[in-house]
């Protein structure tokens, strides 16, 4: 008679089953990604091991875009208001704030986007950031 021991040897765990689904990529990373400023140094180290989901992987660029951008943004606005008049500074500094305020609802945006399990795709952006990714971070 056979013991249960013996009957065991054929059963393996579910992640070992050629027909298992793959899990989702979690959602925590992707919302770490996505936080303003601070989600840049994950999103880099994220592209830098090169391990991790397609989707892990495109959120992690268009993060990348998006904190470039808005960065040289930021040090070209500030720059230009140093050095001009102080109307021309005024609207600098305004238009600074502008750009600023519309990178975090951007991100903000797409963290909610990412909980709802929606798209995160920006016209324009998302192209520029596949372009970039695959050019200089891959």
């Amino acid at each position: 008679m056979n013991s249960p021991i013996q009957h065991m040897k054929n059963i393996y765990p579910m992640h070992h089953y050629p027909n298992s689904t793959p899990e989702p990529t979690p959602k925590a990373h992707l919302l770490i990604c996505l936080i303003p400023i601070i989600g840049f140094f994950p999103s880099l180290w994220t592209l830098y091991r090169r391990q991790g989901s397609r989707e892990q992987l495109s959120a992690s660029r268009l993060s990348i875009t998006l904190a470039l951008t808005w960065l040289l943004g930021n040090l070209l606005l500030s720059t230009g208001a140093t050095t001009t008049s102080e109307l021309f500074t005024l609207r600098l500094l305004l238009l600074n704030s502008f750009l600023t305020s519309g990178y975090f609802i951007v991100s903000i945006w797409l963290m909610i986007c990412t909980v709802k399990g929606k798209s995160k795709r920006l016209p324009g952006f998302s192209d520029l950031a596949e372009v970039f990714g695959n050019k200089y971070l891959s």
